[in-house]
């Protein structure tokens, strides 16, 4: 009997599923346990949770639940152009960004084609690249980060000798945490080749919605549109976003209690002398030895490992809300130091 592998895209066969953060379920089902007793600490996630604007706003929209939704966006659209001084044609929506870097795919990559991404970046980028039959070429990130004070410094020269011909993204999903981000909506205006990735998945606490969105040139959106299926984001992420959008107070406190909680898990590393990468987003690389044996399920927290990215001895952690972080840091201390 023909196997259905031996039908299947060849590229497929060695091809690894994305595995995200272990789902609080999950782990409440498997160590038989109420699952509000779980703390997750795995995906950067929001630990405030959706803007209360976002909620009030998906609580009326669900009244219009059998209704399909605008397939354009356009009301989001126009929110998110007015909000970057941008046109709503320069944005376009997705299921999550992941998908947009899916129209990416769809729109431009062919056999023979190659993907370059950043030594431990999204690995999304990478399992695509080999779903759509392309390599993947890795640029080295020395200490297990960019240097972003260099990358600044060149990325004038840097966009000026990349061809027209090479599509070059800017991930940014991460963008509203940063104090002193880089303005790459410029490229926008002055590049046709150039897309930009947002979210409101992390900062806005809208990831269970899976709603995300890039910003690119209108010629260029043009062409990602054609690969977009209809309906690809639904009514009730869209009318979440818009508010969460507008909501500046929850945006700025989510940013504050990040910040505390970041330099409280970093002291607190430095204190137990764990190696850590210093983080600038909502999350921190901790080297534990064993990323897979510290994964303090027993204790009831979930951590990423990241044996995936290549980093064995690592795991990511998520800031959580001040007792959270506690609760994490106490149960390392047992894990790794046994007291």
């Amino acid at each position: 009997m023909t196997s259905v592998w031996e039908l299947a895209n060849r590229q497929l066969r060695g091809l690894a599923v994305y595995e995200p953060g272990k789902p609080i379920e999950e782990t409440a089902r498997e160590l038989g346990v109420d699952p509000s007793t779980i703390v997750k600490l795995a995906s950067n996630e929001n630990p405030l949770g959706p803007s209360p604007k976002a909620l009030e706003a998906m609580r009326a929209a669900l009244e219009h639940a059998h209704l399909y939704p605008d397939g354009s966006g356009f009301y989001l659209r126009k929110a998110i152009a007015a909000k970057l001084t941008v046109a709503p044609e320069n944005v376009i929506l997705g299921n999550g960004s992941n998908e947009v870097i899916e129209f990416l795919g769809h729109a431009f990559l062919n056999p023979g084609d190659d993907v370059i991404t950043c030594q431990y970046a999204f690995i999304v980028y990478k399992l695509l690249a080999t779903a759509f039959g392309v390599r993947t070429i890795e640029t080295p990130s020395p200490d297990y980060q960019q240097n972003l004070g260099a990358t600044l410094r060149a990325i004038d020269s840097f966009m000026s000798r990349v061809p027209d011909r090479i599509i070059v993204v800017f991930d940014e999903a991460y963008f509203e945490f940063l104090n002193d981000p880089p303005d790459t909506l410029r490229f926008i205006r002055d590049r046709p080749n150039v897309v930009v990735f947002r979210t409101f998945s992390k900062i806005h606490g809208l990831a269970g919605l899976r709603i995300g969105y890039a910003i690119a040139p209108p010629d260029l959106t043009e062409v990602l549109h054609k690969t977009r299926q209809a309906f690809n984001v639904n009514s009730i992420a869209q009318v979440g976003a818009i508010a969460a959008l507008d909501d500046e107070a929850h945006l700025r406190e989510t940013k504050r209690v990040v910040a505390e909680g970041r330099a409280y898990l970093q002291e607190q590393f430095c204190t137990m002398q764990i190696p850590f990468v210093p983080a600038a987003a909502n999350f921190v690389m901790v080297n534990v030895g064993d990323g897979c044996a510290v994964f303090l399920l027993q204790r009831k927290i979930i951590v990423r490992p990241l044996e995936g990215y290549g980093l064995p001895e690592w795991v990511r952690i998520s800031v959580g809300t001040m007792e959270e972080n506690k609760k994490l840091i106490a149960a390392m201390g047992e894990v790794i130091w046994g007291r």
